[in-house]
């Protein structure tokens, strides 16, 4: 069968490519918000969220394995992807209902009534994302390679970069076409080239390991002579060509074992990062840094690929892809080490909060004059400082220097923040519990304290009593209008907002007669003053270590596999980045560092010690063709022959194709 090329591919490569255009920005797209909707919607704390994300990535990265047993043994690469993708879509839809809050708010005020329901939805729904993304993973690369042929090597290795930008590109679109593009696979079904499932490959592998293993512990007395490697012990059984090709996949599997460190790093831009930027300033540059990593890709790859390394070869260097991959992971430990700086800059302006021994009390006067204010044991304060002040000790008594004296005791709440309200009547003075972290998603904290003799109505919030303080309302960076009302009468209070901030505002009573100027606020909390864009360099260097690391990761692991073991080296490949989603997942839970900056430099410092592990191991590693040492094999068994006459007759056929076409480039599958 023959089919004709474009650009010196094949035309099945570009269904391949587009396929995988969509099915990563479905998973990428959705990935971007599962730390934010764990933290907002589900309302897990930030080291629950990080630990159940990275969880979530680890066993994307782990199911792999399936899919390359199912591939190789039973439905082959084709067959997989297809099934496989409708397992990740019916995820996606599940994951998707798990958001509606509406399922379960009964009395819809914009909280689930239920969250174990929407817990057990969305687990569900991550499992079998994972199960679909993570099976069709090592199946979609090594299928993108099967498609080419000898004569096409150079396009071989163009096409992980090609791949590789497709994988970020879909990032960048709406999901709402990724449905419609997603049946472009299918389509070019007739022009693959599908290789027939060739048994359990990897049931084959473990048995003849475990015989190899299990032979060479029988004769471990210094009577039997020594074999070249450890493997060989398994001749008596098994066939020399099978050895072969594990002791292939065994030198690039010891050569992935620093690996995992790497994607400990580059996946907390999607958790710890994503948290960092929480706690930070910026518009526009919030949408930008959603995206930086994916346009860096579409950016960065192609001038490696065409204008960096080619010049670093000109220039007589051998920037082998080993080498590529450690000057990778050098780059995302300086991303940490860039990500710890903009943390200190961060933790300058955040509030101190109380330790969870201590409280913080501060004291809002809306009584007609001023007061001092008088908290035993010995502490005094002026009302006219909004500061917060921390107390050792829970139960205090506030003494007002009225006449007469009001006095009152009051019981602090332990790694609190309060404030103690002084109304219109100070013998009801009482405490107002404060918020005592960053408002979510950048947003900010508002309260109003009623000091008008009547009730008033308030845009959007409950009507509060006289003295009365409502409840926080979360609202959104820029200007916000509240109309005030009491029967007839009403005014409007206007205030811009930045990010993160918290506020009270006082009410005084003569607000109607001044038109809302005379309402005052206090600051509970500081705005976010760090801007985004300095997140910036971090993302750059982050993703220039992906592109020298896994784009090059991604060839290598293809090039130095049997072609009958390809998908299991990419599952390989894969499982490396499940462990350094689990190495987070451990840090997360058990490091526990009092200081994020701290836990930053902790993982930088670790990249560089096991990138130089990394460095020393792939000075001795000696590249392969593993072609040619199969057919050296072949040649061994008696197998030559039968491969040489097949090899000339394709290339008699290739090179009459090529005359009768007159220069059209063709290629027989």
């Amino acid at each position: 069968m023959l089919t004709a090329e474009c650009c010196g591919y094949p035309i099945s490569i570009f269904f391949i490519v587009v396929n995988e255009f969509c099915e990563r920005f479905s998973y990428y797209g959705m990935r971007a918000v599962l730390v934010l909707y764990f933290r907002y919607f589900l309302l897990w704390d930030d080291d629950l969220a990080t630990s159940i994300y990275h969880a979530f990535v680890a066993l994307c990265y782990l199911t792999p394995i399936l899919g390359a047993i199912i591939a190789d043994s039973w439905l082959g690469k084709f067959k997989t992807i297809i099934y496989l993708s409708i397992v990740y879509a019916i995820g996606q839809v599940t994951m998707a209902i798990s958001t509606i809050h509406d399922i379960t708010d009964a009395n819809r005020d914009g909280t689930p009534d239920n969250f174990t329901f929407h817990i057990a939805l969305s687990m569900l729904g991550l499992i079998l994302i994972a199960l679909g993304t993570g099976g069709i993973k090592p199946c979609v690369a090594a299928f993108g390679g099967d498609q080419f042929q000898e004569h096409q090597s150079r396009q071989l290795n163009t096409f992980f970069s090609v791949f590789y930008l497709c994988i970020n590109a879909g990032s960048l679109l709406s999901t709402l076409i990724t449905p419609v593009l997603r049946v472009v696979f299918i389509a070019g079904s007739g022009m693959y080239v599908k290789t027939d499932p060739e048994g359990n490959i990897m049931w084959s592998v473990c048995k003849c390991i475990g015989f190899a293993i299990k032979n060479r512990f029988r004769h471990r007395s210094s009577s039997y002579p020594k074999r070249e490697h450890w493997m060989d012990w398994a001749n008596e059984k098994y066939d020399k060509l099978l050895i072969a090709q594990i002791k292939m996949v065994l030198k690039v599997l010891f050569l992935y074992i620093p690996l995992p460190m790497f994607w400990t790093l580059f996946d907390q831009k999607g958790s710890r990062w994503t948290l960092q930027a929480t706690t930070m300033s910026g518009d526009f540059v919030s949408i930008l840094i959603s995206t930086v990593n994916p346009i860096l890709i579409l950016t960065l790859v192609p001038i490696m690929d065409r204008l960096i390394f080619p010049l670093i070869q000109k220039c007589g260097l051998n920037f082998s892809p080993l080498k590529r991959m450690t000057v990778g992971m050098l780059f995302a430990a300086m991303a940490f080490v860039s990500a710890a700086l903009v943390q200190i800059e961060i933790d300058k302006t955040l509030p101190n909060f109380p330790s969870s021994s201590e409280s913080q009390l501060k004291v809002v006067n809306t009584y007609s004059t001023t007061l001092n204010v008088t908290i035993s044991p010995n502490e005094h304060l002026l009302i006219d400082s909004a500061d917060y002040v921390t107390f050792d000790h829970q139960d205090i008594t506030v003494s007002l220097n009225t006449n007469p004296v009001i006095t009152k005791a009051f019981s602090l709440i332990k790694g609190g923040r309060q404030t103690l309200i002084i109304p219109s009547d100070p013998t009801v003075m009482y405490l107002k519990e404060d918020v005592k972290s960053k408002p979510r998603e950048g947003k900010n904290a508002i309260r109003f304290v009623n000091g008008y003799t009547a009730d008033l109505n308030i845009t959007n919030l409950d009507s509060i009593e006289p003295s009365a303080t409502t409840n926080y309302t979360l609202v959104n960076q820029g200007k916000r209008d509240f109309v005030l009302r009491h029967g007839e009468q009403w005014c409007e209070f206007s205030r811009k907002f930045g990010f993160g901030a918290s506020y009270t505002f006082l009410i005084p009573s003569t607000v109607f007669s001044d038109d809302c100027e005379s309402i005052t606020e206090v600051e509970d909390m500081k705005p976010n003053s760090v801007h985004m864009a300095l997140q910036i360099p971090q993302y750059f260097l982050i993703t220039t270590g992906e592109v020298m690391f896994s784009v090059t990761g991604l060839q290598f692991s293809y090039s130095q596999a049997p072609k009958n073991m390809k998908s299991v080296l990419q599952a390989g490949w894969l499982c490396t980045n499940a462990v350094g989603n689990i190495i987070v997942l451990i840090v997360a839970e058990l490091g526990k560092l009092p200081k994020q900056w701290a836990e930053y430099l902790l993982f930088a410092s670790l990249l560089v010690a096991v990138s130089i592990i990394f460095s020393i191991m792939a000075y001795f590693y000696t590249y392969i063709d593993p072609a040619e040492i199969e057919a050296q094999v072949r040649k061994e068994q008696g197998l030559e022959p039968e491969e040489m006459e097949k090899e000339t007759l394709e290339m008699e056929e290739k090179d009459e194709d090529q005359k009768n076409e007159q220069g059209v480039k063709q290629t027989k599958i």
